[in-house]
């Protein structure tokens, strides 16, 4: 088996592992990984993402749904309008963009390059987020959940968008608007999120299976070892600094989110 390949297989359960000990994060490294380890075409990628994101979230959703940490009707009032995005997004807007996006001068803006330097300013969003975390008074506090319906639902749609377009579960967006709008504790806004994730991203995912052509093998061997990767995550999440872990991951997002660009845009 070539070496990049037994590297990508390697990372997958590192970004299982990822997902395990901090809640999210990880599922952001797999388009990078699918597309400079793996050689996978960029747009191909993103819906392969999203298959991963989905089942990985899945699986960590059901550890949270069996402890009670899942509020259902805030993740349907999240989830319908990120169900419609996400589908509409990959089954339309993606295959609609024309390739190239535009010229600048001599430069030549190809589809891969925008989705790549689109999701690589992701990661940047991303990154800040984790290294900046703080506590918030309210989120480890039992409150009653308040909704402000029109303002969640108009998150799930920018959320769901953005995952259509880039591929990542966008967890790093949905955790603050569960605990802000809704007011959820962290604990049930991080349940209430995977099962949002998982759910949008497979129903996206739905949207590419018409679209692409879709290598099962590989997908579901990577899928399986990001799964792997959630449970020993989940065990090592009792002995690790979660904090201290969560800002590091956030910096080396960071630094994986200036590599992109520099590469797309300059052949750094």
């Amino acid at each position: 088996m070539d070496v990049l390949i037994l590297i990508g297989y390697a990372a997958a359960i590192i970004i299982g592992v990822s997902l395990g000990l901090i809640g999210g994060g990880g599922s952001i490294l797999t388009v990078p990984v699918l597309v400079y380890i793996l050689g996978v075409d960029p747009v191909l990628a993103t819906a392969y993402s999203l298959f991963v994101v989905g089942s990985t979230s899945l699986v960590g959703a059901g550890n949270y749904m069996r402890q009670g940490l899942v509020d259902y009707k805030t993740a349907l009032v999240f989830a319908i309008p990120s169900f419609i995005a996400v589908f509409l997004t990959r089954k339309f807007l993606v295959p609609w963009l024309p390739d190239p996006l535009f010229t600048v001068g001599e430069t030549i803006v190809s589809k891969n390059m925008g989705i790549m330097v689109f999701f690589a300013l992701i990661m940047l969003a991303a990154s800040f987020s984790m290294i900046r975390s703080k506590k918030c008074k309210d989120c480890d506090e039992e409150s009653e959940v308040k909704f402000n319906i029109p303002m969640i639902a108009l998150e799930g749609s920018v959320v769901g968008l953005i995952t259509g377009i880039v591929g990542a579960g966008g967890g790093f967006l949905i955790i603050p608007a569960l605990v802000i709008l809704a007011k959820l504790p962290m604990k049930l806004a991080v349940g209430t999120s995977l099962l949002i994730i998982a759910a949008k991203s497979l129903i996206g995912f739905l949207g590419d299976v018409s679209n692409q052509t879709i290598d099962w093998n590989m997908l579901l061997i990577f899928t399986g070892l990001s799964v792997v990767g959630i449970f020993i995550g989940s065990a090592l999440s009792k002995k690790i600094n979660d904090k201290a872990l969560k800002k590091g991951f956030g910096w080396f997002v960071l630094i994986m989110g200036i590599y992109i660009i520099g590469k797309e845009l300059f052949g750094a």
